[in-house]
């Protein structure tokens, strides 16, 4: 049984989305999350199954979104970013 507050995806996976949506490859996301690119692979897998729908298109020369993945890592993005403006701020002692 999930008792998750938020209904997401596991936040490493989330990580690991993001991270290939930026690149728009699993292999530049596994070389900056010091992690393999079939372990990136079963991260987006893993993501796909829960939602239900793919989140790239895999071409011979890398990846592309569909349209829920471009939606997807849109608001990851944004609030990755927000999040990060927060904790370099409280880092430096300042206030948010």
């Amino acid at each position: 049984m999930d008792h998750r507050y938020y209904d997401l995806p596991s936040l490493t996976a989330l990580e690991v989305f993001e991270a290939s949506a930026r690149h728009l490859s699993f292999k530049l996301a596994a070389s900056e999350l010091d992690m393999t690119s079939g372990e990136i692979r079963r991260q987006i897998k893993a993501i796909e199954d829960e939602l239900g729908v793919p989140l790239f298109v895999r071409s011979g020369t890398g990846l592309m979104f569909t349209s829920d993945g471009k939606d997807l890592y849109t608001v990851l993005a944004s609030s990755f970013s927000k999040a990060s403006q927060v904790a370099r701020t409280i880092k430096r002692g300042g206030h948010s």
